[in-house]
């Protein structure tokens, strides 16, 4: 497991996370790749950031769970940056995406975070 991932993500909230970043790339907006990201998270306007666990080097994303917990930025973990890039609209792929607007599915994130919530606590203790 890489030195950024703080814990394991299910694969039903990956495979809603890569959900809820197609349908914000067409009815919302997104940010990609891992410097947008930070810029997002850092102006408080990522609504969810998802990351890419293949990421190398690892030092690429190492500050951003971080940061996303200094923010109060929910986030979550996806097993394949080039699934990440596709479902960000991309050719190539990506380590980061940030959701700045979901557009017509604000549940569907608010649904990803409450499901996330419980990883992050149990992870902790």
């Amino acid at each position: 497991m890489p030195m950024y991932v703080k814990f394991q993500t299910p694969k039903e909230i990956q495979d809603l996370a890569y959900d809820l970043v197609e349908k914000a790339r067409d009815n919302g907006k997104i940010s990609k790749g891992a410097n947008e990201v930070t810029k997002q998270v850092e102006r408080g306007q990522a609504k969810l950031v998802v990351m890419a666990e293949d990421i190398t080097p690892e030092e690429i994303l190492a500050h951003m769970p971080v940061l996303c917990e200094e923010k109060n930025t929910p986030y979550a973990y996806v097993p394949s940056k080039d699934e990440l890039g596709s479902a960000a609209g991309l050719k190539v792929s990506t380590a980061a995406v940030a959701i700045t607007n979901p557009g017509k599915d604000k549940v569907g994130i608010e649904t990803l975070i409450k499901k996330i919530e419980p990883l992050k606590i149990k992870k902790q203790q």
